[in-house]
């Protein structure tokens, strides 16, 4: 499966690697809405192909476990996301609106939120989103977006977030919500 993945992300850059290299722009930020989904941190990194194109690489983790050892009332939305992709600027790179498309591999492990049900397992598969970034200042800009993505996930399910008792154990597809983005982001 990880494989697979390698293997899609090099045929993307040698698709793009026919593009002349002409920009000299990096970016590197966050997306402060991740902090809204129980602290999850993310960093984001990316650089200017040409006027029109970037190519980016995102990370997110989130490690917490809330009131651990209270089996009753423990719960957590744990995972650590791997995303790398494309964006195509309609106006200029870091600059209006954007479109973007890539790979992205997660790791999760989500549990007692809505129920003793604890979810744990891989999931990969393309993202689609959609933004616009609006510069603040002459290296400072804010980005806004949504996104979805679809894939395959497996997954087993255990009957509450701090037992071993396995109710089920599957494989499926999906398409969900990927991200809601309020990125800040420096551009140099």
């Amino acid at each position: 499966m990880k494989c697979s993945i390698v293997k899609a992300a090099a045929g993307l850059l040698l698709l793009l690697g026919g593009l002349r290299l002409e920009a000299q722009t990096f970016q590197i930020g966050i997306n402060a809405a991740d902090l809204a989904s129980l602290g999850t941190v993310s960093a984001e990194a990316g650089v200017a192909l040409q006027r029109h194109w970037t190519l980016g690489a995102k990370a997110r983790l989130n490690p917490w476990t809330f009131n651990a050892g209270d089996p009753a009332e423990q719960f957590q939305s744990k995972h650590q996301t791997w995303w790398t992709g494309a964006r195509y600027w309609l106006w200029h790179v870091y600059s209006g609106w954007w479109t973007s498309s890539g790979l992205q591999y997660s790791e999760f492990n989500t549990g007692g939120i809505d129920g003793p049900l604890t979810r744990e397992g891989d999931a990969w598969g393309a993202t689609l989103s959609a933004g616009y970034s609006l510069m603040l200042a002459d290296h400072l800009n804010i980005e806004f977006g949504l996104g979805f993505w679809g894939g395959y996930q497996t997954y087993t399910v255990y009957s509450c977030p701090v037992c071993g008792k396995v109710v089920d154990s599957a494989g499926k597809a999906f398409f969900l919500p990927n991200e809601a983005l309020l990125s800040l982001m420096y551009v140099f």
